[in-house]
């Protein structure tokens, strides 16, 4: 909006519209490799203690020789969306402007593929870097329906999964998600309404809300991605889909009998597979 060729200043330009002046003259640092560093470290440890606040977790890297003060971890918490897990007043608060969804799936018994499918985002680090990950699951086979990549934590790369499990797969009676701002934004609800899918959502805070995700979130990272240093964002793109293959088609899962997502998915087995 600002053009620094005009005849106006840029300081009447951006009282015009309204915006601080700082704000046309910044220019954005990259993360320095310390904090990637640290952020890679966290998230590690947020899957082994998923309790832990930021003065445990500043208290854990000090263990392991890691000197930073718990503001600062609250910082890299917050960018790669991770939050301790514990019980907090007023958790089911809706975010400005966000209508927040009932739980649609306590006690319902998941019986068949496309019943119930589920979405997150979650943080995956690189040797340079790091990047979103968004996965659209299929609550009775546990199988990855679609994913998509982003630098950036918008809604437009959730919407694309979306599109794509639907375009694929067809649709679900009923899609679970938690209450990030991504999902809850009237654009994401509003492409389910057009489907005519029921729209639950998790409490806040509660991780078994979604559990099947954040099982395949655990999955993905300790038997794939913590065992890699991606250069570039097209390397990961394309390990990541060498990784879901394997997870749809070859890793098997106890809880649906030793057999492959893909079987349960496609092959539709005996009623008691039922979660």
């Amino acid at each position: 909006m600002i053009d620094p060729e005009h005849k106006l200043p840029i300081s009447k330009q951006t009282k015009i519209l309204q915006i601080s002046r700082s704000s046309v003259y910044y220019q954005p640092r990259p993360v320095s490799e310390a904090d990637l560093w640290l952020m890679r470290r966290i998230d590690e440890l947020h899957l082994s203690y998923p309790f832990a606040g930021r003065r445990m977790l500043r208290d854990l890297l000090r263990q392991q020789g890691l000197e930073v003060g718990r503001r600062h971890v609250k910082t890299l918490m917050k960018r790669i969306c991770i939050e301790a897990i514990y019980r907090k007043p007023n958790t089911s608060k809706a975010a400005p402007g966000h209508r927040i969804c009932p739980y649609l799936l306590r006690g319902t018994a998941i019986t068949h593929p496309n019943q119930a499918w589920s979405s997150d985002i979650s943080y995956i680090p690189m040797a340079h870097g790091f990047v979103y990950l968004v996965a659209v699951i299929d609550w009775f086979s546990r199988r990855v329906l679609a994913w998509k990549m982003s630098i950036t934590m918008d809604t437009s790369f959730c919407i694309e999964a979306l599109d794509e499990a639907i375009s694929k797969h067809g649709k679900p009676e009923i899609f679970n998600t938690d209450q990030g701002s991504q999902f809850t934004s009237e654009v994401f609800t509003g492409r389910l309404k057009e489907e005519g899918i029921a729209i639950s959502m998790g409490g806040k805070e509660r991780w078994c809300d979604n559990v099947f995700v954040e099982r395949f979130w655990k999955s993905i990272k300790y038997e794939y991605v913590y065992l890699h240093a991606y250069e570039s964002v097209q390397e990961v793109r394309t390990k990541i889909g060498i990784y879901i293959d394997f997870y749809n088609s070859t890793r098997s899962h106890s809880s649906l009998n030793a057999l492959t997502p893909d079987q349960v998915y496609f092959n539709r087995p005996p009623e008691a597979l039922a979660a």
